[in-house]
């Protein structure tokens, strides 16, 4: 005989039956800015942060009101892990104010930047800053913000093809999101017993502002990376945003532990 599932606490059984809230670092813009709206075009409500650029995090809280949603934006550097207690306590207050919760539902960790350069020209100063913000931000984040994160929820941390293939330049970079993805791993592990399931979504090369928008303005880089992707493009923001988005949505809360490339099939 079959037990009854609660889906707050089953990830088997998609998505809870009450309202739905996302918290998306970096939501301002580029891959944040389309996960975000995507999740609100599927129901769910938003906190979104933001580094600087608050009027696009107002922007897009206004786009999410249009489809419906109730969203709040709020300040974060993910750099500065001493900030992370004050930033609970402030989610804790939009929480209340915005929702009359006190926790929410589905964590992305997206925020980041790109430093790149060859080995022998990397910096310390490059490499601490990319640990801080893609290692030790989304590591201590994500610890600070478990017990508001409910019973059943997920977390979808943003990773990078350049764990799979290589890119020369970008061994930094790469190196602290393969960490993550092995974080993920752990996450995944340690809060099963929560009901949370814990995955990365490893992006391919994508037109956005990323790395001084590199891929977006420079036609011919375009087109080499094209070439040696199965689906003949690079990426744009919404196809990573989208993916983020199913992976949150139903019928994949049995997935967990996992890196799924969002890539075109880049360099196979």
């Amino acid at each position: 005989m079959s037990t009854p599932t609660d889906s707050r606490t089953d990830p088997a059984a998609g998505a809870p039956s009450r309202g739905r809230i996302a918290l998306v670092t970096g939501g301002n813009r580029g891959i944040g800015r389309s996960s975000a709206l995507r999740l609100a075009a599927d129901g769910v409500d938003l906190i979104l942060t933001y580094r600087s650029h608050p009027e696009e995090a107002e922007a897009v809280v206004a786009e999410a009101e249009a489809l419906g949603r109730t969203a709040r934006a709020l300040r974060l550097d993910t750099g500065r892990v001493e900030d992370f207690p004050a930033f609970a306590d402030a989610l804790r207050d939009a929480l209340k104010q915005g929702w009359d919760r006190d926790t929410f539902d589905y964590l992305v960790n997206n925020a980041g930047h790109a430093a790149g350069g060859p080995i022998a020209a990397t910096t310390v100063e490059d490499f601490d800053g990319l640990v801080n913000v893609h290692l030790r931000g989304v590591y201590f984040l994500t610890q600070t913000l478990l017990p508001l994160l409910t019973d059943g929820g997920r977390i979808v941390t943003l990773s990078s093809g350049l764990t799979r293939f290589v890119g020369p330049g970008f061994s930094a970079y790469a190196a602290v999101k393969g960490a993550v993805e092995v974080f993920t791993r752990y996450l995944a592990v340690e809060l099963g017993p929560r009901g949370i399931s814990a995955n990365t979504v490893a992006a391919g090369a994508v037109a956005s502002d990323f790395a001084g928008g590199l891929v977006r303005d420079d036609a011919e880089f375009q087109a080499r990376i094209g070439a040696a992707t199965a689906l003949g493009r690079v990426g744009l923001p919404d196809d990573i945003g989208g993916a983020v988005a199913a992976l949150l949505g139903e019928g994949t809360g049995w997935i967990t532990g996992q890196r799924i490339e969002v890539s075109g099939g880049q360099q196979l």
